[in-house]
């Protein structure tokens, strides 16, 4: 075949391939948002058809063929189709390793494994989840020996998540933020500047009115509601379905007045990422990021750099108390600020403070790789969560619902995502550190609630590249230096001394 024809051929076949990967993502979404109960069994044999169509449409040797016959040609193509067809190329010689009936099994199996997640942990019951994780552990290992590793197959996993990354470099980076992050959380608890929870905390918190607040500060970020939703789930996610159809989740308690709001933010970072790829790379490859930790970066930067910041605070308090009348009349920016960011040892992966936060990802690390090289049965999860509980965090789990259920990874089949969190705070630190030398005014404008400058900064520097670079390539273009610790640790140990007096 003509190379030229052949790459045109290709595209054609890809975007057929992407179709059918956005209409199980649409299934995905509904099963978490509007479905009900019942429609479990049928649904998980829905998804398992359409991924296997997807995934026997990419995978099938045609495809390879007109692959070999496009990379013949591939210092003929530009810029945007050569890093367009590598990627092609990637992904296929890791699917091709896949059976499709392989893939119908994973699919009902995750779908199975959900619904009985919902029932567990509804239930505190981790008896009810542990055939399905069983299963998907079974499943994981087999998936990691047909994809191949060399050290350890959880590696053959982490790649589907964190491109280039093993365990084997996690460890270092892990042991690094294990110690400095549990002796600042120590030192913050001992801190005269800890005080007690204000009372004010304590209030009811209308659920309507944080909506409300959610959605405004979604459209403040620039959050396209013509291209995109916020709906209530479980557990919070984002998912897209093309540039145009961006859907995020978030959930709502009368208790919290910043679970719903720091929720939505943080999804709301990931939805950013994903309205900001460039049109033409719309419905490829291209218009999605090199690693789940970029992505995370996006959220994280957003969620809690930029939200749980003063100049946030000082902006928001003013619309807060029209929202909440005589609620926040004594409350002030600094005490909002401070409670956004007070250090509160959590059982809760998703209400950590930034202290702590990646002690939670280094646990389900730990359980994760044992799990999926052996040295840990799914039947000893529970007992093992809440040692490493008590290692990390000091604290005793008093139910499976507030231990080992809380997450919902699992019950997806998703092993070696749980690191890609901590990755992205790392990425989050370098990141606001060359904005804020490239925006001097960053902080006062987002004090007057202007967010235009960070998010066209995002947009240039990682949104638009897509694929086209990893996430290496992507911070060393940004910040001009390798993913370290260093802006991390910098960044948290700067704003928790402060806070703190330490």
């Amino acid at each position: 075949m003509n190379p030229a024809h052949a790459f045109e051929t290709l595209h054609l076949r890809m975007l057929d391939v992407g179709h059918l990967r956005a209409a199980s993502a649409v299934l995905d979404w509904d099963q978490e948002v509007n479905m009900p109960p019942a429609g479990g069994p049928a649904r998980g044999r829905q998804l398992a058809t359409l991924n296997a169509h997807a995934h026997a449409l990419f995978s099938a040797s045609e495809t390879g063929n007109l692959i070999n016959d496009a990379l013949a040609a591939r210092d003929h193509l530009g810029p945007d189709r050569q890093a367009l067809l590598d990627e092609i190329a990637y992904d296929y010689n890791r699917a091709v390793r896949i059976p499709e009936t392989f893939v119908r099994r994973f699919s009902e199996a995750r779908s199975a494994a959900y619904q009985a997640w919902l029932d567990a942990r509804r239930r505190s019951d981790f008896s009810m989840f542990l055939p399905h994780l069983d299963a998907l552990v079974v499943l994981n290992r087999e998936k990691a020996a047909l994809l191949g590793y060399s050290d350890t197959p959880y590696d053959a996993l982490l790649e589907d998540y964190e491109r280039g990354m093993t365990s084997a470099q996690l460890k270092p980076i892990f042991d690094l933020l294990a110690q400095r992050q549990s002796a600042l959380a120590a030192r913050t608890s001992a801190s005269s500047s800890a005080g007690a929870e204000p009372g004010w905390l304590g209030q009811r918190w209308d659920t309507a009115r944080q909506w409300e607040f959610t959605e405004q500060v979604l459209r403040d970020m620039g959050f396209d509601f013509n291209a995109g939703r916020q709906d209530r789930s479980a557990h919070p996610f984002t998912t897209n379905f093309s540039i145009h159809d961006v859907r995020i989740t978030t959930r709502l308690t009368e208790e919290d007045f910043f679970s719903a709001l720091f929720s939505s933010i943080h999804e709301g970072g990931h939805a950013l990422y994903e309205q900001g790829y460039r049109e033409e790379d719309e419905g490829t490859v291209l218009a999605s990021a090199p690693s789940l930790g970029m992505h995370e970066s996006q959220s994280r930067l957003w969620e809690n750099m930029i939200g749980r910041s003063l100049p946030f605070w000082n902006h928001y308090l003013p619309y807060l108390r029209k929202q909440y009348p005589g609620q926040l009349d004594r409350v002030g920016a600094e005490d909002l600020f401070r409670e956004a960011n007070r250090v509160r040892t959590s059982l809760i992966r998703v209400e950590a403070d930034e202290c702590t936060y990646n002690l939670h990802v280094i646990l389900r690390f730990e359980l994760e790789t044992a799990l999926i090289e052996g040295r840990l049965e799914a039947a000893d999860v529970p007992g093992a969560w809440n040692e490493k509980v008590r290692q990390y965090l000091g604290l005793e789990v008093p139910d499976d619902a507030s231990g080992c259920l809380q997450d919902i990874h699992w019950s997806h089949g998703s092993f070696g995502y749980f690191p890609t969190y901590a990755l992205g705070n790392l990425y989050s630190a370098q990141l606001l550190a060359t904005m804020e030398a490239a925006i001097p005014d960053l902080w006062d404008q987002v004090n007057e609630g202007v967010f235009g400058p960070c998010l066209c900064w995002l947009r240039e520097h990682v949104h638009r590249v897509g694929r086209r670079e990893t996430a290496v390539e992507i911070l060393r273009d940004a910040t001009g230096k390798e993913p370290d610790t260093d802006a991390f640790l910098e960044y948290l140990e700067s704003k928790y001394s402060a806070l703190y007096n330490l």
